[in-house]
């Protein structure tokens, strides 16, 4: 048993080192049968042999002896040589392993730091993003205020032109006329409520994008912290050797986790959250030079029409000057005529009485030779150049009293004249007030530039 022992081990460690020699190896054979059973079948039983019987019931033969003790010191021959084969081949296993795991640590140390460059390449272009897309949020928090200025400039511009147009509705009804200078006001008007409606919704625009600025910011910062965190575990896992003091076995370890993510899809994860944070820097670059655009546009625009409705006040100021002028002066001759008419009058009345005076002395006369006695009632000659001269006084009368009623119409129309220059020059008065003290003085509120405006 023994030597087949011997045997067994020895074809095992043939086949785990084929390239070493064994010694050969010689079959056992069974053990011969006891001596006392050979007796029993061979030899004839005897009355000596009967006596003896006990004495030689369990022995060997001395060759069967000599051979059973070659066997044994073969069969140890063989362990001993199986042995120190086995000792070569655990020496050798032990250093190749040695080797191999030694090779394998040095390579994973290897593959981890190439990790750790990656890693570090990654977070480097994670945290430049991180770093300009926080700038440009800032620059485009600023260009929000500027609006929010803006908006609130055009504020005072706006109450100003509502102002003109309420004050110019108080114009008496003759000036009461949609000129040059309410269409331009209305003009103003329209356009100070399309640019704040177009600041309102840059506004909501500029919002929206410092939000998705700040979303793709909080997502690059969450990657960021990832491979922050990973770079310590990594950085930590190439520092472990043999002699640390904090390894030990985790077998469960060695299998691969269900949501683990490949190389590939881990290194474009990265690539596309840089890649959106570089899409929402440009458009947020792009909406800062809208911004710029829209507040400078519409600076000029309100200082064109500006310009605009000062020239139409300044033209309709002029017009009103003129107007009132010439009504002052047609005033001044209204009233010369008056003053006039009232002497004609006056004249008029002083030529009816002397008139009526010469008309009484002729009736008189006539009268009184009325009473001539008989035959000298004649129709003489002083007879016919009284009747005629009371004829002549009597057309000259009636002349003189149409004369002084169309005198006193023509007074009556000079007077009416009169007052509706007054009134006329009361109105114009009122408009030239109306335009030039409440209406451009209260636009020297007016802000200058409505850019500069945005950056107080």
């Amino acid at each position: 048993e023994d030597a087949g022992a011997g045997a067994g081990s020895g074809g095992g460690s043939a086949m785990a080192l084929p390239e070493e020699p064994h010694p050969p190896i010689v079959s056992s054979r069974p053990l011969p049968g006891k001596i006392c059973d050979v007796v029993r079948t061979e030899r004839p039983r005897s009355c000596c042999g009967m006596a003896m019987a006990g004495l030689r019931t369990a022995k060997y033969q001395l060759p069967e002896w000599h051979r059973r003790n070659a066997g044994v010191y073969y069969s140890a021959s063989a362990a001993s040589e199986d042995a120190e084969r086995g000792r070569a081949e655990a020496k050798n296993l032990a250093k190749h392993a040695a080797a191999s795991a030694q090779r394998a640590q040095q390579c994973s140390k290897a593959t981890l730091g190439q990790r750790l460059q990656d890693i570090q390449f990654w977070r480097t272009e994670l945290q430049k993003e991180i770093m300009e897309l926080d700038a440009e949020t800032n620059l485009l928090a600023a260009q929000k205020l500027r609006l929010e200025r803006a908006l609130d400039a055009t504020e005072v511009p706006y109450a100003v032109v509502i102002d003109n147009l309420e004050c110019r509705d108080r114009r008496q009804p003759p000036d009461l006329v949609i000129d040059q200078v309410e269409t331009e006001l209305l003009k103003e008007a329209e356009l100070i409520r399309d640019i704040r409606d177009l600041l309102k919704r840059t506004i909501i625009q500029a919002t929206t994008q410092i939000r998705s600025n700040r979303i793709q910011k909080e997502n690059c910062e969450l990657d960021w912290s990832d491979k922050v965190e990973t770079y310590h575990i990594d950085d930590k896992c190439v520092s472990y050797c043999n002699d640390s003091t904090n390894v030990q076995f985790h077998p469960s370890s060695v299998k691969f986790q269900e949501n683990a993510s490949t190389p590939k899809s881990w290194a474009q994860f990265s690539h596309d959250n840089i890649s959106r944070a570089e899409q929402e820097k440009l458009a947020s670059v792009q909406l800062r030079s809208l911004i710029n655009n829209i507040i400078h546009d519409a600076s000029e625009d309100l200082r064109m029409q500006r310009a605009a409705v000062r020239e139409a006040f300044d033209s309709h100021c002029r017009e009103l000057a003129d107007a009132k002028l010439r009504l002052e002066q047609h005033l001044e001759q209204i009233l010369k005529d008056i003053g006039e008419e009232e002497a004609n009058i006056v004249n008029l009345k002083k030529a009816i009485r002397d008139k009526e005076a010469h008309l009484k002395v002729a009736h008189t006369r006539l009268y009184d030779r009325s009473f001539r006695p008989n035959v000298e009632l004649c129709r003489d000659e002083p007879q016919f150049r009284l009747v005629s001269e009371v004829e002549e006084i009597t057309v000259f009368l009636e002349a003189l009293k149409r004369k002084l009623m169309e005198s006193e119409q023509n007074l009556k129309n000079l007077e009416e004249t009169r007052m509706k220059l007054e009134k006329e020059i009361a109105v114009k008065a009122n408009s030239i007030f109306i335009d030039r003290q409440k209406c451009m003085g209260y636009r020297l509120r007016y802000p200058v530039d409505l850019e500069a405006a945005s950056y107080k």
